[in-house]
């Protein structure tokens, strides 16, 4: 979902949560007034008592990027209970250790300030907690002028570099229907390990392979194939309503 725009069927009609490619999808699909009601009951645009104390127990983040040219990412982050720092009901701040170097999501979001976080517990609750918003870079020194001693971890190789913090545009909740429950088991984590073996080392098979391929062999082939929109699902006044949006 995207930050609340204005609905185009009427000038006068309050604004509506969701992209308009949303709302499209909703008229075609008749959807609409089942979406109104979970934008309705829902989707707020700050966290909720019950949403804090969910943040603070959860141990895995899901974090989604883009950058200015829309290219996304999606990624993890993990850590203890608590490691994602509500720090008011319009902000949340999540720590980023030590990692490959590469700073895929920090790259993307220098580019491209929005996110989309989700929250998920496997094991109790069986529920998931989405949250939007706008994210900014703060370096560990900067965020603990501001904000002393919240989400300090002292565990060993989990002192954060920077922090993400985001400023929450939506929240709300992902149902437990398709949530599959998982068992909690003790382990001995390996943070702040450089150690590639302990890191997961080249499970995939990946070192040594050639990074970029030629795809000419293939270029016939798929030149054969009818090159369809992503909309042919849908009919013809749809995909045109869904083209004006863009």
């Amino acid at each position: 979902m995207a930050p609340t725009r204005p609905d185009p069927a009427s000038s006068t009609s309050p604004p509506r949560p969701g992209s308009a490619g949303e709302h499209v999808l909703q008229d075609a699909h008749g959807t609409r007034d089942r979406a109104d009601r979970f934008y309705a009951d829902q989707m707020r645009d700050r966290l909720l008592p019950r949403m804090i104390e969910f943040v603070g127990r959860m141990e895995m983040l899901f974090v989604s990027t883009s950058d200015a040219h829309g290219e996304c990412d999606a990624s993890l982050r993990a850590g203890p209970p608590g490691f994602v720092a509500v720090l008011d009901e319009y902000t949340l701040a999540y720590p980023e250790y030590r990692g490959n170097g590469v700073h895929a999501s920090l790259g993307n979001i220098s580019e491209n300030a929005h996110v989309g976080l989700l929250m998920v517990d496997f094991v109790d609750d069986l529920i998931g907690l989405h949250v939007n918003g706008t994210a900014r870079i703060v370096e560990d020194a900067d965020f603990r002028d501001l904000h002393g001693e919240v989400g300090v971890d002292h565990g060993r190789g989990r002192r954060a570099e920077r922090w993400v913090v985001v400023d929450v545009e939506e929240a709300y909740i992902h149902c437990r229907k398709h949530i599959p429950r998982m068992e909690r088991v003790s382990q001995r984590r390996a943070w702040g390990t450089d150690d590639p073996a302990r890191k997961g080392g080249d499970y995939f098979h990946a070192k040594g392979t050639e990074p970029r391929v030629p795809r000419e062999p293939h270029a016939a082939a798929r030149r054969a194939r009818p090159r369809f929109p992503s909309t042919t699902h849908l009919t013809g006044g749809v995909s045109r309503a869904l083209r004006t949006q863009r």
